[in-house]
């Protein structure tokens, strides 16, 4: 049996999810980003507890399909964006069809639908706080952030994140305090 968790973006997440779980009583052969894989059926009492412990944290369990199908795709954007450290040179709707064994037409239709933006929207804002995380780390060049990301240039990085931002990555690095985003808020 297999549960999905709105709002699992990191590996801290999913200690968490493990304790609630642990608190609950269920037995779990697995916890993933947005996904549980039980070794039985628990009963309605454990979930009620897993769920309110979960809310606890900001987390929440999904029931309904086009939820879960929606969370399946923020999952696999931000693993794509914040869990993989090769540069990313992938078609993000062949990305998005391959992991979720889905037509892409379908999904994207799906998704608007129900967050009322786009998966590239929806991927564009995550690459943007990944490209904020990086200038703070001060350890890449703007190239190097821009290779890495999959930017087809340095000049098509900066442009986008001004157009996101309001501001250029030099002036965002310089800034004494960085404002950015929780991934789960995008």
């Amino acid at each position: 049996m297999t549960l999905f968790v709105r709002n699992m973006v990191c590996s801290r997440c999913r200690m968490v999810v493990r304790g609630e779980l642990e608190k609950a009583g269920i037995e779990f052969l697995s916890v993933d980003l947005g996904e549980i894989q039980l070794t039985k059926e628990p009963t309605d009492k454990q979930i009620e507890q897993l769920d309110e412990g979960l809310k606890q944290h900001g987390f929440e369990l999904i029931d309904d399909k086009k939820s879960r199908m929606i969370e399946k795709i923020k999952t696999a954007i931000v693993k794509l964006i914040h869990h993989n450290n090769d540069t990313i040179k992938t078609n993000l709707s062949d990305y998005i069809a391959d992991k979720l064994h889905y037509d892409y037409t379908y999904l994207s239709n799906l998704f608007s639908e129900v967050e009322g933006t786009t998966i590239e929207k929806y991927f564009i804002a995550q690459r943007i706080e990944k490209v904020k995380e990086l200038l703070v780390y001060d350890e890449l060049s703007l190239s190097e952030i821009s290779d890495r990301l999959g930017y087809s240039s340095v000049a098509y990085l900066s442009s986008q994140f001004k157009k996101t931002t309001g501001l250029t990555p030099s002036f965002y690095k310089s800034l004494k305090e960085h404002k950015r985003k929780n991934i789960e808020e995008l």
